[in-house]
């Protein structure tokens, strides 16, 4: 059988039996990453966005007023930005969308995720978010079931890679990014000591190239009770 890869122009992997068999276009990494940034992260992010809104100001060495050519902005333009509204309609792929002409520089959240609850909203027939902030929409588009239907949809991997730019342009706004740490337990699969936990995501992965293994807390807890009993067993 013909290999078949995971959608998502941003990964490199492809889709396992059970994935395929599960109708997944997007593998479950990928998922896994959408559940992270979405029920986790852009919560977090917001709150640091949310307090990094006025501009850092400075004395001018005269002592005196600042003088601009044109009134300044009442905050930091790429906060503001990325925090502000979008309508309902607002869809990043119309050049209709904003009719007004009114936005400048980075999208915000809001528009990112809005055509996207549309469209899953509307092609699955389910109740729309009930709050279009962006904790509203990452709340609703985190959900299991959202999740899952988008997972096998033609289109998760533009999904899955519009929130992947999206998570790069809030990180690189707020200066946060997940922490990566080591694990200090073998592989359950390759036994390398090569194991890393990222923030906010569900599965500890292992790093060796040749490997590549992912595992869930349960999966790694029961592995260390298995080396243990393995090694009562010889010890006796």
């Amino acid at each position: 059988m013909t290999d078949i890869a995971c959608t998502a122009a941003t990964c490199a992997r492809t889709l396992l039996a059970t994935e395929l068999a599960a109708g997944q276009t997007l593998c479950t990494p990928c998922v896994d990453a959408l559940r992270a940034w979405l029920g986790h992260e852009i919560p977090l992010q917001m709150t640091v966005l949310e307090g990094s809104r006025q501009r850092e100001t400075t004395g001018s060495a005269a002592g005196g007023r600042t003088v601009h050519a044109t009134a300044p902005l009442p905050g930091r333009a790429d906060v503001l930005n990325l925090i502000g509204p979008a309508p309902w309609a607002y869809a990043t792929r119309d050049p209709y969308g904003d009719a007004h002409g009114d936005q400048h520089g980075t999208l915000p959240i809001a528009g990112i995720l809005t055509p996207w609850a549309r469209l899953i909203a509307e092609e699955s027939r389910w109740d729309p978010p009930a709050s279009l902030t962006p904790q509203g929409l990452a709340a609703w588009l985190a959900r299991p079931r959202p999740l899952a239907w988008a997972s096998r949809r033609v289109w998760a991997g533009d999904y899955r890679d519009e929130l992947h730019e999206l998570m790069r342009t809030i990180r690189h706004t707020t200066r946060l990014r997940p922490q990566r740490r080591p694990i200090t337990q073998p592989c359950p699969r390759c036994d390398s000591l090569t194991l890393v936990q990222t923030d906010h995501q569900l599965y500890t992965e292992c790093t060796q190239d040749s490997c590549g293994g992912l595992f869930t807390r349960d999966e790694l807890a029961l592995a260390a009770r298995l080396a243990v009993a393995a090694l009562d067993t010889d010890a006796a």
